[in-house]
């Protein structure tokens, strides 16, 4: 009762903010036309598998098992649904998938209408997706449930007090493949403990094969020749910026490639307004503007991942904000990784702090100190490379351990 009460309290609150909030006037659209695509994309005579993911990171997550299920299952179509407009619109022509759409709200009727189109043979939620009466009715019709990249920490609602009715929502997953002792341990106070695997985490399959597939640039290969050492920023906001730039201003031998986390026009400017040597933006350079540059700055979306192929030292952005952005992205090539503070709630970022891949400074005094070490002690920065490489292929594989898991029920 008090969940569906919340429910309904969300949907209220989304309509009532859609006029005024363009991610819950997206979401708002998005719903209105999800029962027409179910209506028209759903082959009745097809097999399906469905995954669910809030957001693009889930996502990303899931997306290791998808690809595979296309390449070594092609028996099966694929049902993808998205909670966040901030997944479905940036992967709504995805062609991993066969249907795309937005997951209704989590009641009753709607559960009951998804269902009438729908009848998946399996089921997986990525992350932290539990949506109560969507996994009781396929409990209902049989559908088993899985739980993929899940993480559990002791502040979750489940483990409190008054969320102990809601963690009954947990009993009805027929398998938890989850990332970390630590998650398997807080099941087990709850009585879940036979049906929880420990796998890891499928993002690192997913940036190994981003790795794998990085396209070749060659206007950055240019670059990085001309270069003693490079200096990558990805997903940078102003006050990673204005650490990075402060460094870059004073060292005329670091070359910099900047990816802003936004790239509209009045950003970009104030980027531009504050290098004082010569810059360049990638959509429009050439071989003769950056041979005469030391900054290029991506004003562009989706090179991010094959862009840190060209770095010696990678900065992810996010760490003075609300929290740290993709660590394995860049991780993944082989190099050390600076991150601000704001990174507590972000596994591999604490791994690699721990194991010396990575490095946290939360003022310009410490950016500045490290950069210098890491840039001074070649030997160094080698090794300390050699770890967040290491660590991201020792931790990929997830993905085979839940297909190994998953052959006894695959027909």
């Amino acid at each position: 009762m008090i969940y569906s009460l919340a429910i309904y309290l969300y949907m209220l609150l989304v309509i009532l903010l859609s006029p005024f909030h363009e991610k819950a006037r997206l979401m708002v659209k998005g719903h209105i036309n999800t029962f027409r695509i179910l209506r028209r994309r759903i082959d009745r005579n097809a097999r399906y598998v469905w995954f669910h993911a809030a957001s693009l990171g889930e996502f990303e997550q899931g997306r290791p098992l998808i690809e595979r299920f296309r390449r070594e299952h092609p028996e099966y179509k694929i049902l993808l649904t998205f909670f966040s407009p901030s997944g479905y619109e940036v992967r709504k022509n995805y062609d991993g998938a066969d249907v795309i759409c937005y997951l209704p709200f989590d009641t009753i009727g709607n559960v009951l209408s998804f269902f009438r189109y729908v009848r998946p043979e399996m089921a997986f939620f990525i992350k932290y997706e539990f949506w109560k009466n969507y996994i009781r009715a396929c409990r209902h019709y049989h559908i088993p449930v899985y739980s993929v990249s899940s993480i559990f920490r002791p502040n979750k609602i489940f483990f409190r007090w008054y969320g102990r009715g809601y963690a009954s929502v947990l009993r009805m997953v027929d398998h938890f493949f989850v990332q970390d002792e630590e998650s398997a341990r807080l099941l087990s106070t709850l009585g879940i403990s036979r049906n929880v695997t420990i796998v890891g985490d499928t993002r690192f399959d997913r940036v190994m094969d981003i790795q794998r597939a990085a396209r070749p640039l060659p206007e950055l290969d240019q670059f990085r020749q001309q270069a003693d050492y490079v200096f990558i920023a990805g997903s940078s906001w102003p006050p990673d910026e204005e650490l990075i730039l402060n460094y870059f201003n004073a060292h005329p031998e670091m070359k910099l490639i900047l990816a802003p986390h936004v790239i509209d026009e009045r950003h970009l400017r104030q980027i531009e307004s504050r290098v004082k040597r010569p810059c360049v933006r990638y959509t429009t350079a050439d071989k003769s503007r950056l041979s005469e540059s030391d900054c290029v700055i991506i004003n562009c979306f989706g090179l991010l991942s094959s862009i840190y192929r060209y770095a010696d030292i990678a900065y992810v952005g996010g760490g003075f904000g609300a929290g740290i952005h993709n660590v394995p992205e860049a991780a993944v090539y082989g190099i050390p990784v600076i991150i601000g503070p704001n990174n507590k709630g972000f596994k591999e970022a604490q791994d690699l702090l721990a194991l010396g891949g990575c490095f946290e400074i939360s003022n310009q005094p410490e950016f500045n100190q490290t950069v210098d070490s890491l840039v001074s002690d070649e030997r160094m920065r080698r090794e300390r490379g050699h770890i967040s490489g290491d660590y991201i292929s020792h931790n990929a594989g997830a993905a085979d351990l839940i297909f190994s898991k998953l052959g006894l029920d695959i027909h």
